[in-house]
């Protein structure tokens, strides 16, 4: 039996969010502005099912598509909004539901925000755990875990739609997804008020954000 884990509709994606799964993914690369679908279901090897469903039946592209054992991932985009949106409905209806009580809540298993970085703190951010841009002293970071780790991708999104931040980090690969971002101590709490309010209230596929 295939378990949803995740599935989260993205209206635009933003730019530093855009260009970060650009830079990680292997397939056609996202631009901003584009429309986003991202899917992870269990056991893994059920993902290459949903991705070919989704090809066949629009325009859409694919960006990335991660299978391990366990998780399977795919992220599917296009700049017509209702290409993405007929894609999730007919993945919708592969599921044979209408709605998504079958897919798992989010459950938030971290957040902070740290105040005042240190540059000790702040280098090695910058060497181990970063794939976007750089932490720099002084600054305020607020990080964020997540089961599942897709819907880390719709908290970072929102994120950045409402406040000036950086994107230090988003992992949204295996069994939690993971959020690092950076800026001002009033911009970091706006963004974390936007990605926590996101968790919360994850998007509908079919078009509906805050469903």
């Amino acid at each position: 039996m295939v378990k949803l884990r995740t599935y989260v509709y993205i209206d635009s994606l933003q730019p530093q969010l855009a260009e970060y799964i650009a830079s990680v993914s292997q397939g056609f690369h996202p631009v901003p502005g584009n429309s986003c679908l991202w899917i992870e279901v269990s056991p893994g090897m059920a993902i290459h099912r949903y991705t070919d469903i989704a090809l066949k039946a629009t325009r859409v592209n694919l960006a990335q598509q991660v299978v391990e054992r366990a998780f399977g991932s795919m992220v599917i985009h296009h700049r017509d909004q209702s290409d993405v949106r007929e894609a999730g409905n007919v993945l919708l209806s592969s599921f044979e539901a209408e709605h998504l009580e079958g897919r798992q809540n989010c459950k938030v298993t971290w957040s902070e925000i740290i105040t005042g970085m240190t540059s000790d703190h702040t280098v090695l951010i910058n060497r181990q755990d970063r794939r976007g841009s750089m932490m720099l002293p002084g600054q305020s970071m607020f990080i964020l875990e997540t089961e599942p780790a897709g819907y880390i991708v719709y908290a970072a999104n929102q994120a950045e739609k409402a406040a000036n931040i950086t994107i230090i980090d988003v992992k949204a690969i295996g069994a939690y997804g993971r959020l690092t971002l950076s800026g001002s101590e009033a911009d970091v709490a706006e963004a974390a008020a936007a990605a926590m309010r996101a968790v919360q209230h994850p998007s509908d596929p079919a078009g509906d954000e805050n469903w």
